[in-house]
């Protein structure tokens, strides 16, 4: 493990204890958690999965071109589903979200949801 390596799993370490930190005060006051937690935990993620594709993505080839491209691709589909999810049950009052939350819940699940696929197919391919 190199050094960029290890500031990824030490900024995800910090990340970790930061989200379960809000996790916490939103259970202690009977509430949801505030809103950046839902950041943090998707800067949790991509810390460690960046620490994980590192290695991979250090070397500029066919193979990590081929990850992100596809990354990408499955990424774009997930977030259309994430939209529509989310827009059906907004305007069938399902869920109740401010605009502030849809927008912190949605860039956490883009984040989340990129990084995660890169991670899947770098062990795929």
């Amino acid at each position: 493990m190199n050094y960029s390596q290890k500031y990824f799993v030490i900024m995800g370490i910090i990340f970790l204890f930061m989200s379960g930190f809000m996790i916490l005060t939103g259970i202690m006051t009977h509430s949801a958690p505030p809103t950046p937690t839902y950041t943090v935990l998707a800067m949790m993620i991509m810390c460690f999965c960046l620490s994980y594709l590192h290695p991979q993505f250090k070397e500029k080839d066919e193979r990590m071109k081929l990850i992100r491209y596809k990354g990408m691709f499955f990424s774009f589909f997930a977030l259309t589903a994430y939209y529509l999810l989310f827009s059906i049950g907004l305007n069938l009052n399902v869920i109740t979200l401010s605009a502030v939350e849809l927008l912190n819940i949605l860039m956490a699940l883009t984040m989340s949801t990129v990084f995660i696929s890169f991670v899947v197919l770098a062990k795929r391919y």
